[in-house]
């Protein structure tokens, strides 16, 4: 695994827009139906919007109903981090980047077979890098350290 990747807050916010810092430094969610990635439909690889870390391939996306970006398994196991989240009232698991902390969103058991998971992932956390170099979205600078 790749090494860790720590900045100051300042460094991320030099490096994020200001809804990229919200959401993966400050543990915020957008709003549903809102993200750029949520009905997306691409064919490729979505990175770590924070540290380029791949985290979901499009062949594992799958149209939810949520609003969000829904995923049935990370790329790798290890790339992805969770940890118990109580907040609003509620016990959720919440997804982290492995590699720097960003957090991602949540994943919950009530996603399709093979796994039965869905990674709810806001929009705002990712960087999507096609397979197709035509595919616009390929153009998307993914962050390194």
């Amino acid at each position: 695994m790749p090494d860790k990747i720590e900045k100051t807050e300042d460094e991320w916010r030099a490096q994020l827009t200001p809804e990229q810092f919200r959401i993966t430094r400050e543990e915020g969610t957008e709003p549903a139906f809102t993200g750029k990635y949520w009905d997306h439909k691409g064919d490729g690889t979505y990175l770590c919007v924070c540290c380029g870390q791949e985290l979901f391939s499009s062949d594992t996306k799958y149209k939810s109903g949520t609003g969000w970006p829904s995923f049935w398994q990370p790329i790798e196991k290890e790339h992805i981090e969770e940890k118990s989240d109580m907040s609003y009232g509620m016990i959720r698991t919440e997804v982290e980047c492995s590699r720097c902390g960003a957090h991602l969103g949540h994943v919950f058991s009530d996603g399709p077979q093979p796994t039965g998971q869905r990674y709810c992932i806001n929009s705002a956390s990712l960087n999507f890098k096609g397979n197709d170099s035509a595919d616009a979205e390929s153009k998307a600078e993914s962050a390194s350290d």
